[in-house]
């Protein structure tokens, strides 16, 4: 068995590009990814064609060139010696005879052999960019999201933070990025399989804990004596279940990673399902040239279940914040002060070339980023909708020209009602029309409104009170 060979600069910046742009989501067919699917052939395009590309254009360009050439340069001084001066005048460790120090073509050749030295070859440079745009990426990039992780100089586990001179300053990781928890969003999830067919996941059971009150672990659960199949249009629908386990369940997924163990047992009952369904059952399983890997049924169903039992952040400006932290980078990382010094104008010259390279390749990965960042960001702050409205109010506060048609919705007497003026009257149970003129009746609703209770995201809710209660509130 031929073993691969190890993977070069170029492959592990590219799969690292592939793994910022999610190229292992290019089937779903839902939210953000289907914005990303529009940009992916671009993006593809950028990685495959266009990165190495601009990169070898630069290299066969001054002053790099002059630094990638310099072994070809002294190859051909050192035939010149050889077929000019004498064939045994340079030695095979490439010395040349004192003799000929002072000959032109001589000193041509020590000029070239001073410069190889110096220098560096193609490859080595094209690793140095290539390593150099992956170590700035994957500092910042994990598990999905870009952390602000600063270092100093020279130092691989001590942070910075941006900093004004402040007297008082509080930071924090995510300082500029919102937080988002998308736990039991419990949203649709589609995917579109490599023989054409659509995948589709969707609840049809939810049991969950109500008013936040905490009980047991919830799971996901496939229900494969349930799958529908529509030959016509070609989709395959799998119910899911999502509530605790019974005692029979604990006892078969107990222990750890029982999500994971449901989503394999799942598979195996799904894929057994339809045996006589050619169609369906290519969609889900591996294809012949992957037959041991994770099939596409397990890859989905794992991404299902985590994408919404987990938190992510959004950053509010991530081509500011990334562009920002790559110029500090190539300034106290890329740009070698000793080399500089050291080298001469040619190299010192080379090194600014690279370093540009690097940044105009980083700037435009930012961009890409940047665009599909601010998609989400723009979804994010997007008002959301008040979706229902309703008041308590004390009996007291209600003209009793309305107590017939409350206690002929509630059964107690008028009477009773104006006995009772602390008990609190919820128009969640009347129609729209009788609260339309229930709260018509106020002159001042908003003055008569001592107390509010929203239930909703954080952000949302204080975003909707900002506007009124700003400088209202103590804390």
């Amino acid at each position: 068995m031929t073993a691969s060979p190890a993977p070069t600069a170029r492959d592990k910046f590219q799969a690292l590009l592939r793994e910022l742009f999610q190229f292992d989501c290019a089937e779903l067919d839902f939210g953000i990814y289907r914005i990303m699917n529009h940009k992916r052939a671009v993006v593809e395009q950028f990685i495959d064609r266009q990165l190495p590309a601009y990169i070898a254009d630069e290299l066969d360009s001054e002053p790099l060139a002059g630094q990638t050439q310099a072994d070809q340069r002294l190859e051909t001084a050192a035939r010149q010696v050889q077929e000019t001066l004498a064939p045994y005048a340079v030695n095979r460790e490439g010395e040349l005879d004192v003799a000929y120090h002072n000959t032109v073509i001589g000193r041509e050749y020590l000029a070239a052999q001073a410069a190889a030295a110096s220098g560096r070859s193609r490859a080595a440079i094209e690793t140095e960019i290539y390593n150099g745009l992956y170590t700035f990426f994957r500092r910042y990039y994990q598990d999905g999201d870009f952390i602000a992780q600063r270092r100093y100089s020279g130092s691989g586990d001590t942070y910075a933070i941006p900093y004004n001179g402040q007297e008082v300053y509080l930071h924090w990781a995510n300082r500029d990025q919102y937080y988002v928890k998308t736990a039991e969003h419990f949203l649709n999830y589609d995917w579109r399989a490599v023989n054409g067919v659509r995948v589709r996941f969707r609840l049809h059971r939810v049991d969950v804990e109500g008013n936040n009150a905490k009980g047991d672990r919830r799971f996901f659960l496939p229900q494969a004596s349930q799958l529908q199949w529509e030959d016509a249009n070609r989709i395959l629908t799998i119910p899911m279940e999502y509530r605790p386990l019974t005692a029979a369940e604990t006892e078969e997924y107990g222990g750890s990673r029982r999500q994971d163990k449901i989503n394999a047992a799942a598979a195996a009952a799904i894929t057994a399902a339809l045996t006589d369904n050619p169609a369906a059952l290519a969609a889900l399983t591996p294809i012949p040239a992957q037959a041991d890997s994770e099939s596409p049924l397990e890859i989905h169903l794992r991404r299902y279940a985590a994408r919404n039992n987990a938190d992510f952040f959004i950053h509010k400006d991530l081509p500011r914040f990334l562009t920002r932290e790559l110029d500090l980078y190539l300034k106290s990382e890329a740009l070698n002060l000793d080399t500089l010094l050291a080298g001469g104008p040619e190299p010192a010259a080379a090194q600014f070339q690279k370093v540009r390279l690097m940044r105009e390749i980083g700037s435009r990965i930012i961009a890409f980023l940047g665009q599909l960042e601010g998609f989400q960001r723009a979804l994010w702050e997007k008002r959301k909708f008040v979706t229902q409205t309703h008041y308590c109010i004390t009996l007291g506060g209600i003209d009793p020209a309305f107590y017939p048609e409350i206690a002929a919705a509630a059964r107690p007497t008028p009477a009773f009602l104006a006995e009772n003026p602390t008990l609190p009257l919820d128009t969640r149970h009347f129609d729209p029309d009788f609260t339309d003129r229930l709260l018509a009746s106020f002159p001042d609703l908003d003055a008569k409104t001592d107390g509010i209770l929203i239930h909703g995201d954080n952000w949302q809710a204080l975003r909707l009170l900002e506007e009124t209660y700003q400088g209202r509130v103590q804390c």
